[in-house]
């Protein structure tokens, strides 16, 4: 899944195969920064990757998308920085039970810090499990929750719904912030020159600083330009902007098919580019689905109808199809404007057996 070409920014991965459990890894190419949503096998992830990263993004704290937080911390406890962890309610007790479950008398001043963000309703609450204090957990704060919002940097935000798979569950959309984009042809138009007044304009743009003064364009006149005074900025830049929407991901793993569920669905992903979404079970056991609270190839073509994306990656299937893992495919609608996209099985080493080892024992 690299280098899908849709994006400005992100560059997303995903670690893990059709059957293995869920790991996903967008790098934010501007920075060399990456985050992690969910944490199933890390296992086979470079150390350079694990220690690029500077969110992880937990759907839910079930075995097979927590499990590899333990491989992470191993490689990143002793670097001198700080990773967000954002989960739904109860997830500071989770990784509290984790960073306890070893002897930390060894800890040093410089050591990792884990703050985690547990996302309620109506506010997210934040704890603090600082290396120097041996990983004890501490609470900071708590934080008014008034939109999706959980997570932004000058390239991307993280938008957050809550949904049910039995127990509260989290949902996300990683969507890039808008860039500075000029149309040549407006410029035309509006009778203006390139010059140092665009670095100027470019400036506000990402600052979000429109109201700091006018600012001097250079305007084409018959013998050259002149340089004239625009007191609106912002509505300059309208004026010339290429408007392109900003691509994003969206990333459903695991709920079931209730209508609360679909309505937050529909809502958070609408016009979504990528739409990654677990779809556990073929169409012939929906009854499981229901049961287990998971998504079947009948509720993935749904919701792919309501929210169009450009494009669609199933992934989680249960193993029990292992070796007719087409079918999913061939389940799967093909609707004009997606394009399904398709995971190897498996991306995780086979297991090795005894006899597959170089002999300790001298012959």
């Amino acid at each position: 899944m690299q280098n899908l070409g849709q994006f400005r920014y992100l560059q997303p991965s995903m670690f893990s195969g059709l059957l293995d459990d869920p790991v996903m890894f967008i790098n934010v190419r501007p920075t060399g920064r990456g985050l992690l949503l969910d944490c199933g096998q890390l296992h086979h992830l470079a150390k350079r990757v694990l220690r690029s990263i500077d969110a992880v993004f937990v759907s839910h704290a079930h075995m097979d998308h927590l499990m590899g937080f333990d491989h992470l911390l191993r490689h990143v406890h002793v670097a001198p920085r700080t990773i967000a962890v954002y989960g739904p309610t109860g997830i500071a007790e989770r990784i509290n039970h984790k960073l306890a479950g070893y002897e930390w008398n060894l800890t040093e001043e410089t050591w990792c810090t884990f703050v985690v963000y547990e996302v309620h309703p109506r506010q997210v609450e934040q704890f603090e499990f600082a290396g120097s204090r041996g990983f004890t957990s501490r609470h900071r704060k708590t934080i008014p929750r008034d939109d999706r919002v959980i997570y932004q940097t000058r390239h991307l935000k993280v938008e957050a719904e809550i949904c049910d798979h039995k127990i509260p569950v989290l949902i996300f959309r990683i969507t890039e912030t808008r860039a500075f984009l000029l149309d040549r042809q407006r410029l035309l138009e509006e009778n203006l020159l390139p010059g140092p007044w665009l670095k100027d304009l470019e400036k506000r743009f990402y600052a979000g600083s429109w109201d700091i003064g006018p600012v001097e364009v250079w305007k084409v006149t018959k013998g050259g330009y002149t340089i004239e005074t625009v007191d609106n900025s912002e509505a300059l830049y309208r004026k010339i902007c290429r408007d392109v929407s900003p691509d994003s991901i969206g990333y459903i793993s695991d709920i079931g098919m209730t209508p609360e569920n679909l309505g937050r669905v529909c809502d958070l992903m609408s016009g979504v580019t990528l739409l990654v979404s677990e779809c556990t079970f073929l169409a012939e056991d929906e009854e499981k689905a229901r049961i287990s609270s998971h998504l079947c190839t009948t509720d993935l073509n749904r919701i792919s109808r309501l929210i169009r994306p450009s494009l669609l990656l199933p992934m989680h299937l249960s193993k029990s199809y292992i070796g007719d893992t087409q079918r999913l495919y061939e389940e799967l609608d093909q609707l004009r404007g997606t394009r399904v996209l398709q995971l190897p099985d498996y991306l995780t080493p086979r297991p090795l057996l005894p006899g597959e080892l170089p002999s300790l024992l001298p012959r």
